[in-house]
């Protein structure tokens, strides 16, 4: 039994106002494609959806002019440790298990190495799956961070996840966990 679901994390107004920030079709797909690595890798698909979903929940908004200043962002941005901070507390508050929410969050940390120092981290499975998932999920230009689903839509995907989640293993060994394809639009 799960402390928190994604459900719950997604209705929360934090989520709601920070992960929105960097795109929630975004954030729910990286959780879907995190899922379905921690079930190819056998790693907990429960952490890796959740952090998944907030990997990006410490983005703030670097525009210029109307306008995504990549070049601000690249030189100031420090998204990975706010996030950890955020999701952390946010995690703590929604009752998830303090070990999980440690584990997520530094998954959180460390799902980009925008901000890493130079030369060899290791990083741990969960947050190697992380990095790879939102790897998987990007599009020329930052695109993937503007894709819209309509709310319903999203709703929708969190709890047929969350129902993906709960009926894990049996779910990991499905081939309709690659169900990334409704969130391209």
């Amino acid at each position: 039994m799960r402390n928190v679901t994604i459900y719950d994390i997604y209705q929360h107004p934090i989520a709601q106002k920070y992960i929105r920030r960097s795109g929630m079709a975004h954030a729910i797909s990286v959780a879907y494609h995190a899922f379905s690595l921690a079930c190819e890798k056998g790693i907990n698909p429960d952490l890796a959806a959740k952090a998944g979903l907030l990997h990006d929940i410490g983005h703030y908004t670097w525009y210029k002019d109307g306008e995504w200043d990549y070049n601000a962002y690249k030189k100031n941005d420090i998204h990975p440790i706010k996030g950890a901070e955020r999701a952390h507390k946010l995690l703590i508050r929604l009752g998830e298990n303090p070990k999980a929410a440690k584990e997520i969050s530094l998954a959180v940390l460390l799902h980009t190495d925008s901000l890493l120092p130079e030369g060899q981290i290791q990083l741990s499975r969960l947050q190697e799956i992380v990095h790879i998932a939102d790897e998987m999920d990007k599009q020329p230009n930052h695109q993937h961070h503007y894709r819209q689903l309509d709310q319903s839509k999203e709703k929708l995907l969190i709890k047929q996840l969350d129902k993906k989640i709960e009926a894990a293993p049996q779910s990991c060994s499905s081939p309709s966990i690659r169900t990334i394809s409704l969130l391209s639009n």
